[in-house]
């Protein structure tokens, strides 16, 4: 056996008392913010901030305290969030060990694990176990205001980085001798009440500081379904919008929501509210709402003290015991079921089924920080009580509801035993089972999942390009012919019977639907790889369905990616350059145009060599080409003369019937066509210019409203309007310098000095090639372009609000036609690139 020698270190590899360090108070949370709130890179995190101080107004409402909670995104992307509950206590905590002694407030809001929720006599239900939410956001935030009132009097603090500024502090006599106290400042007396906290995240910690209303207003909206009579007003200042949330119903109302664009096929939502006592100091109260629709997949949502479960737990399990009991009962028990024997099980039950259970609890126990599976044992016997005995009571009830429930409930098992025969029968042929990959996979040598990714391209043409172009040892190409099945409006058994989908399983080797198993995915990457054109779109929204109704954790592991082929392919000079739309194509040309080239506003500026160029001179060309560009997207809508007025300076108002008047003045001043007239009216409660267009005898109409105003493509061209106002004068020109030779162009307008530069640019261009399609593509283009992990562009598919995102699929891939022709009528005007 060898001596072990010893090393001789530098000071700085030493490993002594020294390199143990303690992580005081919030600068544990500012070190490894991660552990705390979720990623900071990819919004979720940023987004948690909000979610933990609405938490604490939550936590108000539930004790009974609070009704009113405003959240608002302030314009320079700072967050406040006002309630009308009791208010922070402000009195200095007098067994503090802090010197000096400090407020309440002030503890709550720069200690971990301090706070009102770990005593029950303040707080018998709560969401915020740990103690960690508002500290939290306020050791993240680059500053921090909360403002308390409370007993008539308004007291504040103000922090930076978690740290307070400004600190009060006094000595006061106590019975032991004086302390130095540390209280809050006053600001005066106040007849209002409750807790505001304003706060902007560190950009140093985020990067980036951009909050998503979308976001905000989805979990906003599950929290006053989930809190029945609390009112939440969610308003964004930087774009002007605002929601208020404030359903009843509770959880029954939470079911219809999500089920709105869904065939029901019964009409009674199955709902009961009751409270359970586990032992005389603790109670539960169990929420549940059910409802079934025609569709083929289970929609449950949990949540214990309004925090979602998203892997469910004991109280889901509870639920799904009874219901399954109950039903399988009562069918057998029932006369329409004596015909045939048919062996349900809880997945047949649950086909079709939206359901919301929401649980209330004291002191909650959860398998993680992330609170997603509720452990507690106690959950499981009260929600199966309570469910068992109103649904026993339901179906008694209900009889013509209980029938329709019960035959859908069949019909699910019956396509589950004929799914059942169709899947022996395909791995009979090879498809399904362990015998072998699919004959069409091109497969990779590389065995480690995590190194794997595999390309699903459309057609065989594209995929004989992807296989010749690809790195064998990693990447493998699966070819898909035609249009895959639309599982939105299939059951289980047509999928297993489609070769397309079968093929698409054994290759990723995970199976589908209740049988996914996520350890068997073949490949760390799934990448859809189609053409840029209509038929690509739609295969490409097919298989998105596919993942998210049949394997949604593949989604939620993040390894679902969309690849960026490149539409265009540009040589100049001695260079080959790959652009991926239109827009970047006008921007290439753009700057082979401005090199070399001055533009002069003025014939002073001309004659004083006062030129604008460069970066400054692109801003111009891409602004104006915006403008440009949502003109014609919305003259589908709205006159194209009339959105020229609107970037020549002519503002639309419509809040007053004197507003939309003034607003109708300044277009006509704008307007030089004399087939347009312009009329106001109020249609439907909705404040309306009607635009008349004279056409060889006919009228064409066309309407502004409100909506059309509230769009991000408004704000563009009324920000045009003020960046070209009076910016070109008498004897405005360009100025192009190519081998000390100048060329100059007079221009008029913008329009001319746009058509001067493309005219430049592609002067310089030798060859310039439109892909149709990815089987046009030579498969070194493909592998430089859209292949190779060094050079390519790729999109993430994520999944940040799941009932808006089912609900979008069933509008776009269901059965029910209204639903989908509302959906295109409301998002019309934000829709480009259609191809008709």
């Amino acid at each position: 056996m060898s001596e072990m020698q010893d090393k001789n270190y530098s000071a700085e590899e030493s490993y002594g008392e020294d390199a143990i360090q303690v992580l005081e108070g919030l600068e544990a949370v500012r070190k490894r913010p991660g552990m705390y709130i979720g990623d900071t890179s990819d919004g979720t995190g940023l987004h948690h901030l909000v979610f933990e101080v609405v938490d604490n107004s939550i936590d108000e409402a539930l004790a009974g305290y609070a009704d009113h909670i405003n959240v608002t995104i302030n314009r320079d992307e700072s967050i406040t969030v006002v309630d009308n509950g009791r208010g922070i206590p402000t009195d200095v905590k007098m067994s503090d060990k802090h010197e000096p002694k400090r407020s309440a407030a002030e503890i709550a809001l720069t200690e971990l694990h301090a706070g009102g929720k770990f005593n029950q006599n303040s707080y018998k239900v709560s969401g915020g176990l740990h103690g960690v939410g508002v500290s939290c956001v306020n050791a993240l935030s680059s500053w921090l205001k909360l403002t308390v009132r409370r007993e008539g009097v308004e007291h504040y603090l103000n922090f930076k980085k978690g740290v307070l500024q400004d600190r009060l502090t006094e000595k006061v006599q106590t019975p032991t001798g004086p302390v130095e106290i540390s209280p809050m400042h006053v600001s005066g007396a106040t007849d209002r009440r409750g807790t505001e906290v304003q706060f902007l995240p560190d950009a140093e910690i985020f990067g980036t500081v951009d909050f998503h209303y979308e976001v905000l207003s989805s979990r906003l909206r599950e929290l006053s379904f989930l809190n029945n009579g609390v009112k939440i007003h969610l308003a964004d200042l930087r774009k002007g919008k605002d929601e208020v949330f404030q359903f009843a119903g509770g959880v029954s109302g939470f079911v219809d929501f999500i089920n709105r664009d869904k065939t029901k096929i019964h009409d009674n939502c199955f709902y009961t509210n009751k409270t359970v006592t586990v032992n005389p100091e603790e109670n539960i109260n169990v929420e549940v709402a059910m409802q079934w629709t025609d569709g083929y997949t289970e929609n449950f949502l949990a949540y214990t003290n309004n925090i979602p479960q998203k892997d469910g737990g004991t109280h889901v399990n509870g639920l799904r015991s009874a219901m399954t009991a109950v039903i399988k009962r009562y069918i057998e028990e029932s006369e329409f079921a004596k015909k045939e024997k048919i062996d349900l099980t809880g997945e047949d039950i649950r086909e079709g089924l939206t359901c919301v259970l929401s649980l209330k609890m004291p002191e909650p126990k959860f398998s993680s920080q992330t609170k997603d599976k509720l452990v507690s044992s106690e959950a499981r016997p009260a929600v199966e009580q309570v469910v068992r005995t109103a649904l026993e009571s339901y179906l008694q009830e209900n009889p013509k509801d209980a029938r329709i429930i019960c035959e859908k409930i069949m019909d699910a098992a019956r396509a589950r035993e004929a799914a059942r025969k169709a899947r022996e029968t395909t791995r009979r042929k090879g498809l399904l089972g362990s015998a072998g990959l699919p004959g069409k996979l091109a497969d990779c040598s590389e065995r480690d999942r995590s190194l794997c990714e595999v390309f699903l391209v459309e057609g065989d043409s594209a995929g004989g390009s992807a296989k010749q172009g690809r790195d064998r040892s990693f990447q493998a190409i699966l070819p898909l012919r035609g249009k895959v099945l639309n599982v939105e409006k299939a059951r289980i058994e047509k999928l297993i019977s489609s070769e397309q989908i079968a093929t698409l399983i054994a290759a990723l080797g995970t199976s589908i639907g209740d049988e996914f198993d996520l350890d068997k995915l073949r490949y760390d990457r799934v990448i859809i790889m189609t053409d840029a054109d209509v038929d690509g779109a739609h295969i490409r929204t097919l298989l998105l369905t596919l993942f998210y109704r049949q394997m949604p954790k593949l989604i939620e592991g993040g390894h679902v990616y969309i690849a960026q082929p490149p539409l265009y392919k540009v040589e100049y000079g001695q260079k080959t350059k790959y652009i991926k739309d239109d827009k970047e194509l006008y921007t290439f040309l753009v700057d082979q145009g401005i090199t070399g080239t001055n533009l002069y506003v003025s014939k002073e500026a001309f004659e004083n060599k006062q030129g604008i160029s460069g970066d400054k001179l692109k801003e111009y060309f891409l602004a104006y080409s915006d403008a440009q560009n949502i003109i014609s997207k919305f003259s589908r809508f709205v006159d194209a003369s009339v959105l020229t007025a609107i970037a020549a300076g002519a503002t639309i108002d419509l809040s007053s019937d004197k507003a939309a008047a003034d607003s109708i003045e300044k277009l006509v001043a704008k307007i030089t066509d004399p087939a347009i007239s312009l009329g106001y009216a109020v249609e439907e409660n909705i404040p309306t210019i009607i635009v008349k267009r004279t056409h060889f005898g006919n009228i064409i109409e066309s309407r502004i409203t409100p909506a059309f105003i509230e769009t991000p493509d408004y704000l563009t061209l009324t920000a045009a309007s003020v960046t070209f106002k009076n910016l070109l004068h008498e004897g405005a020109c360009l100025v192009r310098t190519t081998n000390n030779k100048e060329t100059i162009q007079p221009i008029s307008n913008f329009s001319e000095a746009i058509s001067f530069i493309l005219k430049i640019g592609k002067a310089g261009v030798k060859k310039m090639q439109r892909y149709k399609g990815l089987g046009e593509m030579k498969a070194e283009e493909l592998e430089e372009t859209t292949m190779d992990p060094t050079k390519r562009s790729l999109l993430k598919v994520r999944i940040e609000d799941a009932i808006a995102a089912d609900q979008v699929f069933t509008k776009l891939m269901g059965d029910e036609v209204e639903p989908r022709r509302r959906f295109i009528e409301d998002n019309a005007l934000l829709a480009g690139n259609i191809d008709t």
